[in-house]
């Protein structure tokens, strides 16, 4: 498939990494003002770092938007005129909703939204995938594509705002709930390096823990927690402290600000 991404920001690059470490086209275009973080691209076969988004548009089809949303409407209309109904045209920017984007290239025109994270840069992002009517027959060719770039779900677009936050967003808190992990082993008696290591590891277990079994995470708690053990005395004590409140008061938090965004 040829490929082009509009935005070559911190999620833009990240996708073109993704796709370039999964040889995920027959021809990618990088089209920004900007193109400093995919500069060194350009010396690859088939993958042209451009800032002529009309060239980028035209020589694709499938056209993938990482634009901030204060920034997607003037872009759309400035290549609207080139995207045709044999474009995939897919929006990663956070709160633009598909009928904004069908105001500017029409209802006719297959339109996806798209919300990965940056993990996407390694092949391990969870994407998100709403379509417009036009673009339902699509979904599996949207999906196909980033299949390879991590893990898809397919929802409904009223769901894509709460997947945002979720999947997005979720990157930084988990990185922080790691970075917390990581200074309370410090305290312990770990150096940094050290610290930094059984935290991000045992992080990884235990999502691949729940990955490979299926099993909900109270059932693996239980496997750890003994009675009067020390596992539930900490557990209980960062209860006490709020830490399950304060995650799911943080979630709701950043999907309040994203549906302000959407609005304003």
């Amino acid at each position: 498939m040829k490929i082009a991404i509009i935005g070559t920001g911190n999620l833009g690059s990240s996708i073109a990494k993704g796709l370039i470490k999964n040889n995920t086209f027959t021809s990618l275009y990088l089209s920004d003002k900007n193109t400093t973080n995919v500069d060194d691209y350009n010396t690859l076969e088939n993958v042209t770092v451009t800032n002529d988004n009309l060239l980028a548009v035209q020589e694709s089809e499938m056209v993938i938007f990482a634009l901030q949303p204060k920034h997607i409407d003037k872009v759309l209309e400035s290549v609207t005129s080139l995207i045709t109904e044999k474009h995939i045209v897919i929006s990663v920017a956070a709160g633009v909703e598909i009928p904004r984007i069908e105001n500017i290239v029409g209802s006719d025109k297959n339109i996806i939204r798209v919300m990965p994270n940056t993990a996407i840069s390694i092949g391990k992002s969870m994407t998100c995938i709403a379509a417009n009517d036009k673009a339902q027959g699509k979904v599996s060719l949207a999906q196909d594509i980033f299949n390879q770039l991590g893990t898809t779900l397919v929802i409904p677009e009223e769901l894509i705002q709460a997947s945002t936050v979720i999947c997005a967003s979720g990157i930084a808190f988990w990185m922080r709930l790691v970075r917390a992990t990581t200074q309370g082993a410090i305290q312990l008696g770990f150096e940094a390096h050290e610290a930094h290591k059984l935290a991000v590891q045992t992080c990884y277990g235990a999502a691949s823990l729940l990955i490979e079994t299926g099993k909900h995470p109270e059932q693996e708690i239980d496997r750890v927690t003994t009675p009067s053990g020390c596992t539930i005395e900490g557990l209980n004590a960062m209860e006490h402290q709020g830490l399950s409140s304060a995650l799911i008061q943080g979630i709701v938090a950043s999907f309040e600000k994203i549906n302000h965004l959407k609005k304003s």
